[in-house]
């Protein structure tokens, strides 16, 4: 999550490398992606999704015959999507350059429809992307009125490390401070209001936080 607020152009290219995917992130994207309930053939709406670090495991649930739909703002972090499914050979992906705080949800399914998916989705999730967003709210909303009634729905976040591993604090602190994330956005929370059968579940000390349930 090592990003300057507003750098995404330059830092784009190296994204995945400061990430702290590996050592830290990675887990909290398994246990999300694991928790939605995908079967092959499922579409997925992945909502700021970067650089597509949530493709591969996506892709291994639903399969070639599912769609993976990433929706992101930065056309550069786009860019970096495009080439890694390019390389990866995953053809059903659809990649839409888009606000999740202004884009109209009607819009974006129709655009989805054109390009070959389906206009509502089966799934979606948001992956550290909400806690970037002043308005996570609005985003959040955009998320279910593009998912079907029924739909599983996913949230992976971050907030300050409980128990022992409170130590670590200041480092989680500086991690989101550096990559434009609020830690204390706490944007799971809209999850666990306006969704059904919500499953909980965290990683790292506390520090990332998933929340798993379905559209009512």
């Amino acid at each position: 999550m090592i990003l300057i607020a507003g750098k995404y152009r330059s830092i784009a290219p190296l994204y995945d490398l400061l990430s702290a995917e590996w050592p830290v992130y990675r887990t909290g994207r398994k246990i999300g992606i694991e928790s939605l309930d995908l079967h092959p053939g499922d579409q997925v709406v992945d909502i700021g999704c970067g650089t597509g670090l949530n493709f591969g495991i996506l892709h291994h649930r639903i399969g070639p015959g599912g769609m993976i739909v990433g929706i992101d703002r930065s056309p550069d972090m786009l860019a970096q999507a495009r080439r890694k499914a390019t390389r990866k050979g995953w053809t059903n992906v659809i990649l839409i350059e888009a606000d999740a705080t202004t884009l109209t949800p009607a819009a974006i399914c129709a655009s989805i429809a054109l390009q070959g998916g389906r206009e509502y989705s089966e799934a979606a999730l948001a992956t550290y992307a909400l806690s970037l967003m002043a308005d996570w709210e609005t985003a959040w909303t955009n998320m279910i009125l593009m998912s079907s009634p029924g739909a599983s729905m996913t949230v992976v976040d971050m907030q300050e490390p409980t128990g022992v591993f409170a130590l670590a604090t200041p480092l989680a602190r500086a991690a989101c401070h550096l990559g434009g994330a609020d830690i204390t956005a706490h944007p799971w929370t809209g999850l666990e209001r306006d969704c059904a059968d919500v499953q909980a579940a965290s990683a790292r000390g506390g520090h990332l936080q998933i929340r798993t349930g379905r559209r009512r």
